[in-house]
């Protein structure tokens, strides 16, 4: 279980998470929700081992992560920015390929080109194996980037909205690999997402974070109700759920 006990950040005397205790339930889907500027992101880079609270610790397996190195934490926990920054030109298959890295060091074997076949595999992108990555749309880039952090095999996944300028099928599909990757493979997957309806029917856990605080978490089904997504929003929901998941309107 990866957890946030205690977790404090300030930035320039502005203080961007307060008092955050969160254990993220493993082999789940948790989406991290709430209005911008609430600390998701922060947050999400903590658990990433990518930023370093003030105060607090993040714990994976009860160890302080900051006891695990960069390299052996890369081996169990993967994670996917809101921009990956790789701006080289390369094929999708070479792309992928940097999942490895963690265990390769670069110097790939068989076992690693296997990896990499069947993370293509999973997404459906071996017509897209030689094409180069910067020729893609970006719903295709982005499966691209998601099959390179299911290649690293962590048991952790951890996205920073994903769905970010994605159309309503490139999102559905992203979602549909996440959740598969949940129930086929164990993995637990935790993301940054503003969606709510996205959310409501992908997670099975969801945590709200507004102004820096903890607003609530817990099981999808328990959390999302009008009451609590009003007081996070500050906009009066009308929830339906019925044989085909949540509907979630705000728009009255």
């Amino acid at each position: 279980m990866i957890s946030a006990h205690h977790i404090y950040k300030a930035y320039r005397g502005q203080v961007v998470l307060d008092e955050i205790n969160i254990d993220f339930p493993i082999r789940q889907v948790t989406s991290l929700i709430g209005p911008n500027g609430a600390g998701k992101s922060t947050l999400l880079m903590m658990l990433a081992h990518l930023s370093i609270p003030d105060q607090g610790q993040i714990t994976l397996g009860q160890r302080n992560i900051v006891h695990i190195s960069k390299a052996e934490y890369a081996k169990r926990v993967a994670t996917l920015r809101q921009s990956p920054g790789l701006n080289l030109r390369m094929t999708v298959e070479e792309l992928v390929a940097f999942g490895r890295f963690p265990h390769s060091q670069g110097h790939l074997n068989a076992q690693d080109h296997q990896v990499i076949t069947e993370s293509l595999d999973f997404l459906d992108l071996q017509p897209l194996r030689h094409a180069y990555v910067d020729e893609l749309s970006g719903g295709q880039r982005q499966m691209a980037y998601l099959a390179m952090t299911i290649a690293q095999q962590t048991d952790v996944l951890l996205l920073d909205e994903p769905l970010n300028n994605l159309d309503m099928k490139h999102a559905v599909q992203l979602m549909r690999a996440l959740r598969r990757l949940c129930d086929e493979q164990g993995r637990t997957v935790i993301l940054v997402i503003h969606d709510i309806n996205v959310a409501a029917n992908y997670s099975d856990h969801i945590v709200a974070l507004k102004h820096g605080k903890l607003c609530f978490s817990g099981p999808t089904q328990q959390v999302i109700t009008a009451k609590l997504l009003g007081d996070l929003y500050e906009l009066n929901f009308t929830i339906q759920h019925g044989q085909h998941g949540y509907y979630c309107s705000y728009f009255n």
